[in-house]
């Protein structure tokens, strides 16, 4: 009898470092610095924020290292949450990352890439109408004549050809689809490194900045909580941090390559955003930065001239397309452990024969997140289910103490540093800022309950189901 296809162990240790880092330095680094600016208003706490968002995240990599050690199986954080809280529980994450999370991001990305491009050649731009699409009933359109109508501009379709390109790729194969990401992440090593080195040796820049504060506003968020606010910018740009976890079943040696490459690839991408926001406060004053959501391009302009928006958009539109090429590859690994368990679509368990890939979740993924691009609603549902990744995390770090008190004798090949303070630091840390958005962002957290709260009939149907193994 002939053996299903099982997925192959074929990502190294560099590999792991890369995609973890790939996976995090998105589009997000260079749309974040105004938020951040605006609530933090003095530059030491504009650069500090960095850390601390990198450190609090650290906190959390310590637990998930010990729990990715003990369940190196695809599937990452889903099978630590099954393991700690059950089905339910888990179910209700993979819910959030099919729905919103990873389909809004690679649908976010993909957009980003696509407007990016269209600023190097023209032709391509949103400015180009390709399809227009005319129906009755609610949709992202205009309305004209009592039809709703759909604009898909050349912009619309570089962002479906990319998200269709990036998934092809994945689906014959793990190793192409992490030479890809590869190339494109040392691609953005190298132009985030001549910014930063570039700027600060030939830039027209002022060290006076470091030390002119934004103006103090009367009506402004007191300080504890202009950071817990700064702070969902900063959970947004590390954000992808957690992919490695999911593709742990395709990674060689996972008991120790897991650890290293979160802890490595997560000081790694701590250490770029450090450097490239100094180089955008050496750029401009923090007054600037907070008043410029397209920052980065206002820097290079600022310190070299006109001429530099170009290649910022190349880096740019470069940065995205390797964080799309990661989120495409890992995401899919989570829907694949679902339907193995059986509470999510059962074809989607089936690894490719050939290619030994979760081929069909991967093309379930792409289909979503290309409808989501078209629909232009995945920003609203990014900013929504930040909230409730925060809140994931928080639980998953939970779930170590819940795992050590359930399975006291199990194989422990990494053991989460600082146990049980760091951990246990974290999560009150999570609990608070939590509590902060729910205060100050209602109703991005309430979007983001009702969203993953949707889940709850889907998962009674699959359980409901569910065929018992025999």
């Amino acid at each position: 009898m002939t053996q299903p296809a099982k997925l192959i162990r074929g990502l190294s240790l560099l590999d792991s470092i890369l995609l973890l880092a790939s996976g995090i330095i998105g589009s997000g680094i260079f749309l974040t610095a105004a938020d951040v600016a605006s609530n933090t208003r003095r530059p030491l706490l504009f650069l500090s924020i960095w850390v601390i968002g990198m450190v609090i995240t650290m906190l959390a990599c310590f637990a998930f290292a010990e729990m990715g050690a003990m369940f190196p199986e695809a599937g990452g954080q889903y099978i630590y949450l099954r393991e700690a809280y059950g089905e339910f529980v888990a179910f209700l994450y993979g819910w959030m990352i099919f729905t919103v999370s990873v389909a809004g991001t690679i649908a976010a990305l993909g957009a980003g890439f696509a407007e990016y491009m269209g600023k190097l050649f023209p032709a391509l731009s949103a400015t180009h109408v390709s399809v227009v699409i005319r129906f009755p009933g609610l949709s992202a359109g205009h309305l004209v004549n009592n039809l709703y109508t759909l604009n898909i501009t050349r912009e619309h379709l570089v962002s479906l050809a990319a998200i269709a390109f990036l998934t092809m790729v994945n689906v014959v194969g793990l190793r192409r689809g992490a030479v890809l990401q590869n190339i494109a992440i040392w691609a953005k090593f190298a132009a985030i490194a001549a910014l930063v080195i570039l700027g600060f040796i030939l830039g027209k820049g002022s060290w006076g900045n470091y030390s002119m504060p934004l103006q103090a506003s009367s009506s402004g968020p007191s300080l504890m909580t202009g950071i817990g606010v700064a702070l969902i910018a900063v959970f947004w740009a590390y954000d992808g941090w957690v992919y490695i976890t999911w593709v742990a079943g395709e990674v060689k040696d996972p008991q120790r390559n897991l650890p290293r490459s979160m802890i490595w690839g997560l000081l790694i991408v701590g250490a770029l955003y450090v450097a490239i926001n100094a180089v955008y406060l050496y750029a401009m004053p923090l007054r600037d930065i907070a008043a410029n959501g397209a920052v980065a391009q206002a820097a290079a302009v600022s310190m070299f001239s006109e001429g530099a928006a170009r290649w910022l958009s190349l880096m740019i539109a470069v940065s995205c397309f390797g964080a799309m090429a990661t989120a495409i590859m890992c995401g899919a690994r989570v829907y694949y452990a679902m339907a193995e368990d059986g509470i999510f679509f059962r074809a989607l368990a089936k690894v490719n024969p050939r290619w030994h890939t979760p081929a069909r979740s991967l093309v379930l993924q792409g289909v979503w997140a290309g409808m989501l691009a078209l629909s232009g609603g995945y920003y609203a549902l990014l900013t929504y289910v930040m909230f409730m990744m925060v809140i994931s995390y928080t639980l998953t770090v939970a779930a170590l103490f819940v795992l050590r008190r359930k399975m006291p004798d199990a194989p422990r090949p990494y053991r989460c540093a600082g146990y049980p303070v760091l951990p246990a630091l974290y999560l009150l840390i999570g609990i608070a800022w939590s509590g902060n958005v729910i205060v100050q962002k209602s109703t991005e957290a309430l979007w983001g309950t009702v969203i993953v709260a949707v889940g709850i009939p889907f998962y009674i149907y699959w359980k409901r189901s569910k065929q018992p193994d025999v």
